[in-house]
């Protein structure tokens, strides 16, 4: 099966500083093959036989062993990941006309139910739900009038890693190079 594993709060600030190339050798000794990473924010790719569950553990466990760090890993299936990089309105993208992420989800969270906890702008917010994640975009020009950035340190904000749109384009490509 084909896997993307999204790493929570890993090489941020100069925290939890960890090497993508170690990074690899960590899932590959886990026992996953096809491994590749993608930028230094904790993107990976790669195929394994188990479920998303066992997966998830031996993930986080083994990042634990190598580096001492309980990160959280947010772990979709191809169909999971490819229903949400779908769902991103083509038109959206993180460029200097636009701001466009996709707030990934951890299953507590995942629930349509979810927008009611945002702040959400009417005119300057674009937000939708979709199993697994939140999908918001903005004109880079209203940024600051958003009310998205109100969830930084809520209860919500620890249930969700970000990706900006160009790196979830590029991690179904890789993806689908796999399949």
């Amino acid at each position: 099966m084909i896997y993307a594993a999204l790493l929570r709060g890993i090489n941020v600030g100069g925290n939890n500083k960890i090497s993508m190339k170690e990074l690899k050798e960590v899932f590959e000794q886990a026992g996953m093959s096809s491994v590749k990473t993608y930028i230094n924010s904790g993107n990976i790719v790669f195929e394994d036989a188990r479920n998303k569950e066992q997966v998830t553990l031996v993930l986080e466990e083994a990042i634990f062993e190598r580096f001492g760090l309980r990160i959280k890993v947010l772990v979709y299936s191809f169909d999971e990941y490819s229903r949400i990089a779908q769902a991103v309105p083509p038109e959206w993208a993180n460029d200097e006309r636009l701001k466009s992420d996709v707030l990934f989800l951890w299953e507590q969270a995942d629930d349509e139910g979810v927008l009611e906890q945002l702040t959400l702008k009417p005119g300057i917010d674009r937000v939708q739900y979709v199993p697994g994640a939140i999908l918001w975009s903005v004109d880079r020009g209203d940024v600051t009038k958003s009310g998205m950035a109100k969830i930084v340190g809520t209860k919500l904000y620890k249930l969700v890693t970000v990706r900006n749109v160009n790196t979830v384009r590029k991690i179904y490509k890789l993806m689908k190079e796999l399949e």
